[in-house]
């Protein structure tokens, strides 16, 4: 069964346009240099699949028009990865039934935090996300019939997770992959890698980084995102090699 995969948003922590910036990418008329908090929606069959569900999370679902949602994969728990969960409520609404998440233990314990009040399991007039939750560890699991691998990578001092799901794999927010890691991203046909900016930071890559990494591993495709507004579309993506990509909001790639 194949893969549709869309770029609900390719955009680092702030966000593209940045508040307040006079910069170029963020005064931009190319629709690419605008972009979103980053996440991806996989269709699988008839099953719709989002890994995380960022602050903007609302706006990316109306804009690719996904009409359910089934499940819920969070690479970690940051501010931009996390904060849209509230929205999943109009799902519940319609579809009358929960909705599985699956994340780490590092990053289920910071959802919970943030999110008491869809937790704590009291009585109330108001309504609350209804979640089943599921918990990740360093081994498979299955979402819906597809199977996800996490891959462990660094960002900056602290371990996240990557997931590697058939032949296409999602990392993002690492600044270091380590090599047990990209041992399990060999023969892939579509690779996501962070990349920032050009300048070095201390949680993210480069784009200068995830070249070397993506002419190592040597997918047939390489989409870069959770980039900054440091990186113009139109000027980064012709420096860069055959196969490799930067990643846009809307993008849609079938695997």
């Amino acid at each position: 069964m194949g893969l549709k995969i869309t770029v609900l948003g390719s955009g680092t922590s702030s966000g593209v346009p940045t508040i307040g910036c006079s910069c170029p990418v963020c005064h931009s008329a190319d629709p690419r240099d605008t972009r979103l908090r980053p996440s991806i929606l996989i269709a699988h069959g008839n099953r719709n699949i989002v890994i995380d569900t960022t602050p903007d999370f609302r706006a990316q679902v109306l804009r690719a028009r996904i009409t359910h949602l089934d499940a819920i994969v969070y690479t970690h728990g940051h501010a931009d990865h996390i904060l849209g969960l509230d929205d999943v409520r109009p799902f519940n609404y319609h579809q009358g039934a929960r909705i599985p998440i699956y994340a780490a233990r590092p990053a289920l314990a910071i959802i919970q935090r943030v999110f008491e009040y869809v937790f704590d399991n009291r009585e109330r007039s108001t309504t609350v996300p209804r979640l089943d939750v599921h918990l990740i560890e360093d081994a498979p699991f299955e979402v819906l019939g597809l199977r996800f691998e996490p891959i462990p990578i660094m960002h900056g001092n602290q371990t996240i997770f990557g997931f590697r799901f058939e032949n296409v794999a999602y990392l993002t927010d690492h600044s270091d992959i380590p090599p047990s890691s990209l041992e399990r991203l060999q023969g892939l046909d579509i690779l996501f890698l962070d990349a920032l900016r050009h300048r070095p930071h201390h949680t993210h890559s480069t784009i200068e980084a995830s070249t070397a990494i993506a002419q190592k591993l040597k997918a047939g495709r390489t989409y870069f995102t959770h980039m900054s507004h440091d990186v113009c579309h139109a000027e980064t993506q012709a420096a860069l090699p055959a196969g490799v990509f930067l990643a846009y909001d809307g993008l849609e790639i079938e695997a």
